[in-house]
This record gives C-alpha cells, structure tokens and sequence, in this order.
C-alpha cells in the first residue's frame, strides 16, 4: 500500500517569516540597449528612464528570468562593479538581487527575453 504524505502549514499562519510566498508578485520585459557600456535600471518599472538612468523606485533588486541563451552582466544590489554571468540557459531564473543590467555588445548581456521579476 502506497504511503501519503502530507505537509501541513496551518502553524504557519501568523508567522510572516515562516509563511510559504511565491516566488514573484510581478514581471517587466527589459528591452536590453545596445552597447556594453550602456544599462536600463531594472528598477525603472515605470518604462519611462532611458538606458544608462537610475531611478529608485524600489530598495531592493530584482531576480531575473531569462528566456534566450546567452551571458548576462549585471549589477548586483551589494556591488559596485558589474558581474557576467557566462552561458545562462534560455528558461533559466537567476535568484539574485539584481539592480541594473548592461547592454549588449562585447562583453555585454548577450541573452534575450529577460524579465525583472518583483
């Protein structure tokens, strides 16, 4: 006979630390610049900055969900110099405080259809 198992979570409620959360809340399409040197703040999620602004509209990152085979540089919400992540399979998430991604070009985000996930 096959054994249940069962995972109860009613002495979670009340616990905001315990409570079980979904992973995003939100999404926006980051149209990426062209240019290594050039970003787009994933913050902005009001579309309205151009590449290169900073507008804080949120205090922390966003993880990333990235559709298209490729590198993606970033910066990350505790750094203060971009980081390349080589290689990053198309369907992957990247749980990670991110604040700007950079452009493509040499040396720049070479993946597609990437999403800032809130």
């Amino acid at each position: 006979m096959a054994q249940i198992n069962e995972v109860k979570i009613a002495g979670l409620e009340g616990n905001f630390q315990a409570q079980p959360r979904v992973f995003a809340h939100s999404a926006t399409l980051l149209v990426i610049p062209v240019g290594a040197t050039n970003s787009v703040d994933v913050l902005d999620i009001s579309g309205s900055s151009t590449p290169g602004d900073t507008v804080a509209i949120l205090s922390r990152g966003a993880c990333l969900y990235v559709g298209g085979l490729g590198d993606v540089k970033v910066l990350l919400e505790g750094d203060t110099d971009p980081v390349i992540f080589k290689a990053v399979p198309a369907g992957s998430f990247l749980p990670i405080q991110v604040l700007k991604v950079y452009g493509s070009g040499a040396l720049g985000t070479t993946a597609t259809d990437i999403l800032a996930l809130f």
